[in-house]
């Protein structure tokens, strides 16, 4: 007679963390080529095996909001030393004009404009409208690796316009959302009043302080750490020349850190201090090492993520969604961001297929999870809390299936074209699209 055989919680969970980590290794060059991404796989694994009759733990992250905070957090974080880190381009208001339209005015038109499709279809308060506004404002590329930038490399130029748009903006929008979140707390604890003198506080600390804080701290402690590791003069100080990868893990721990003690945004922080970092020795190849390992890392926390995602899906975790909220999810993918994403970009940088590209690709993902757990922690939205989940959930599936099936062929395409056009072709149309007037635009057709 068999003995009976059952599987354990504790070995039905390692099981899982074992394929996944191979997984997280094996597939992005298995689906390289394919229209599906490494997120849709982890997101799918989640919803088969909580639909499968196996002993795994709930997965909650209204229930467990605290670890939901600080897992996306470390998450988050991790991304943005990466894609400091991977940056090619030097900063500059020029060079990095695409970006500043993306941040400046087409993140706080899209809140703006989500905001106000929550509160016309939900019916809910300002505050609960601008929490999910804001938390589904920053673009997350680690969800498409196809549309980020690559690993390090020697040339300032190699990189084309639209990996680099979303990742820069991906690099930034990420803190730069934090004073939209703030203001939805501030604005719930004063029940829902505009006055009381807490919108003046905000503007002056949450936005001008915080921010300031945030870049200075992380530039300087990214500059100090470029000059101990690159050119330290005690050789063992000098870490650049032994290959030690995870220091990017003490660089962005503790550049977060010191940040957040100092009540600045430690994501604005994170992010300068791999582009400081990064900077004080552009050539280097540690850069590729320190790159290397903080990609591996953040795709491991991500597959984890996902799957935990997937789970919540299957555990009835979309129950609360209405179809009205369900219209938020897809008007922003649709029309919202979209539609800004082109009109920030009028007469910006990049052939006009390139700026379609960006503003068709804006990914949402992990960091809506944590804006709103951190958010949801502050009070004020209990009501709200599992539709407001529901809502986000659903938006960032929207996210990752369509633009993970959109990605390879998209940026394929982009690829073709480039590969094709004349060296003149794209230095002509900026030319013409920058000038605005018409001697510009002759010049630019000229030179197509």
């Amino acid at each position: 007679m068999r003995p009976h055989v059952s599987i354990t919680t504790v070995g039905a969970v390692y099981g899982c963390l074992g394929i996944g980590a191979f997984l997280a290794a094996a597939l992005p060059r298995l689906l390289s080529r394919l229209p599906v991404s490494v997120p849709m796989v982890f997101l799918a694994a989640g919803v088969l095996l909580y639909l499968a009759p196996l002993p795994l733990p709930e997965i909650d992250p209204v229930a467990d909001r605290v670890w939901t905070q600080h897992l996306t957090e470390l998450c988050v974080i991790t991304s943005l030393m990466g894609a400091g880190l991977a940056i090619n381009r030097p900063f500059g208001w020029r060079s990095w004009a695409a970006t500043w339209r993306l941040l400046g005015v087409a993140m706080p038109l899209t809140i703006g404009a989500t905001a106000l499709a929550v509160w016309w279809l939900l019916g809910w308060p300002v505050s609960a409208a601008l929490l999910v506004a804001a938390a589904l404002a920053p673009t997350d590329p680690v969800l498409a690796s196809e549309v980020r930038v690559g690993e390090p490399s020697d040339d300032e130029h190699d990189e084309d316009e639209v990996r680099f748009a979303l990742t820069s903006e991906a690099g930034l929008n990420d803190g730069l959302a934090f004073p939209f979140v703030l203001a939805a707390v501030a604005l719930a604890a004063a029940g829902e009043s505009w006055t009381g003198g807490w919108l003046t506080h905000w503007a002056w600390s949450d936005v001008l302080v915080r921010i300031g804080v945030g870049v200075a701290a992380g530039v300087a402690i990214g500059l100090l750490l470029g000059r101990v590791l690159f050119r330290a003069r005690a050789t063992s100080l000098r870490l650049a020349e032994h290959g030690e990868g995870f220091v990017a893990l003490a660089a962005m721990f503790l550049s977060y850190g010191v940040t957040e003690a100092l009540h600045g945004y430690g994501f604005l922080a994170v992010f300068a201090t791999a582009c400081a970092l990064r900077r004080s020795e552009r050539d280097h190849g540690y850069n590729k090492v320190m790159h290397g390992f903080v990609e591996q890392v953040e795709r491991l926390l991500m597959a984890l993520l996902l799957f935990a995602v997937g789970a919540f899906v299957a555990s009835g975790g979309l129950a609360a969604l209405t179809w009205r909220g369900a219209v938020i999810g897809v008007l922003l993918h649709v029309l919202i961001r979209p539609a800004i994403g082109w009109l920030a970009q009028l007469r910006g940088p990049g052939l006009p297929t390139e700026r379609a590209a960006i503003a068709f690709f804006g990914i949402r993902g992990i960091g809506s999870f944590f804006y709103l757990a951190y958010a949801v922690g502050e009070g004020g939205f209990g009501r709200y809390e599992g539709e407001m989940w529901a809502v986000v959930v659903f938006a960032v599936l929207i996210s990752v299936v369509v633009h993970g099936v959109a990605a390879t062929p998209v940026t394929a395409y982009l690829d073709r074209r480039a590969a094709k056009a004349p060296a003149g072709n794209e230095a002509g149309h900026e030319a013409g699209e920058e000038a605005g007037k018409g001697a510009g635009n002759e010049a630019g057709e000229e030179a197509s």
